[in-house]
């Protein structure tokens, strides 16, 4: 093999992650995207490819790879940009006061969107359609010790830019109780990953398994509800109850004998394609009035339709 061949996933998920967090979100517009790329590919794409590797050699699977997303949006939001502690977060006051946890100092809806956000589009999909592009490395590491190792010097350096950047635009730190409790939290959610064990298949059978343009269809609903709760307490209660829902059918779908890659792929289309509209709100909230913002959206979810056509493709002819 090739070493264009054998890093083509690293790199590729080096560069999907932050484009699929931020440019397709529309939190960044494309103006932005070479600097933005340039500043958040260490954190996010490093995060991405650490969760990865660090799952698929303790041999774990997805729901490994979705608590240590759930750490790694805790300490992206708490502990380097602290957007969670920080309540005037680039003068903004979007969702400061929604659902507010009362001794703690945060918003109940921030903490469920920062970091379900992370776990589902900065960390998973981004990780799923690499894998599905590369299907005979799926579930193997791609790195060995040393890449490994130069991946986490990676992520740290891209957590110090990240942290130096918004320090010097906000001069904000979170007070040492709220840094060390979330700390904390990160922490025992990623003992919880280490010892998940993966899951195994099982022959049950007696109802028919769900077919893929339906898991589509549903997953894009889903995310779309999520992605568009209410900035209230009925709102997180609403967006915890799909995430539980979600999650129990998954598993009770892909323990099925004839789930499948596609199945994979039906998910990942339905939350790619709540990004790809996402985006456009998010430019209409953040910045209405940037024409090249606009057409930064277009442009990104075209990208997001054609990459899915890319994966379909690779699916179905995995030897080319």
């Amino acid at each position: 093999m090739s070493r264009i061949r054998r890093f083509a996933p690293v790199l590729g998920l080096l560069l999907l992650a932050p484009w699929v967090g931020e440019f397709l979100l529309g939190t960044s517009p494309i103006q932005n995207l070479a600097a933005a790329l340039v500043l958040l590919l260490p954190m996010y794409g490093g995060g991405a490819l650490l969760i990865r590797e660090t799952a698929r050699r303790l041999g774990r699977g997805w729901p490994t790879m979705l608590f240590f997303g759930a750490a790694y949006g805790i300490i992206q939001a708490c502990l380097i940009d602290q957007s969670l502690f920080n309540a005037t977060y680039f003068d903004t006051q979007l969702n400061r006061i929604a659902a507010p946890i009362p001794l703690v100092g945060i918003s109940a809806y921030d903490l469920l969107s920062y970091v379900g956000g992370h776990v589902i589009w900065s960390i998973s999909v981004p990780i799923a359609i690499i894998e599905m592009l590369t299907p005979s490395r799926r579930v193997t590491p791609w790195l060995g010790n040393k890449g490994l190792f130069s991946i986490g010097i990676l992520y740290l350096f891209g957590c110090a830019i990240v942290f130096s950047f918004t320090y010097m635009e906000q001069r904000f730190i979170a007070s040492v109780l709220q840094l060390a409790g979330a700390a904390m939290g990160a922490f025992l959610i990623i003992l919880i990953g280490v010892f998940l064990k993966k899951n195994k298949r099982t022959a049950y059978e007696s109802k028919a398994l769900i077919k893929p343009l339906h898991l589509g269809i549903g997953s894009f609903a889903a995310s779309s509800l999520f992605f568009s709760k209410p900035e209230n307490w009925g709102g997180v209660i609403w967006g915890v109850c799909i995430l539980l829902l979600s999650w129990i059918l998954i598993s009770r779908w892909s323990s099925h004998r004839d789930w499948s890659i596609q199945h994979h792929f039906a998910i990942i289309t339905g939350a790619l394609l709540t990004y790809a509209w996402g985006g456009f709100a998010m430019t209409l909230l953040l910045w209405p009035d940037n024409t090249w913002a606009w057409i930064g959206n277009v442009i990104f979810a075209l990208m997001a339709i054609a990459l899915l056509t890319v994966t379909i493709k690779r699916i179905h002819n995995p030897s080319h």
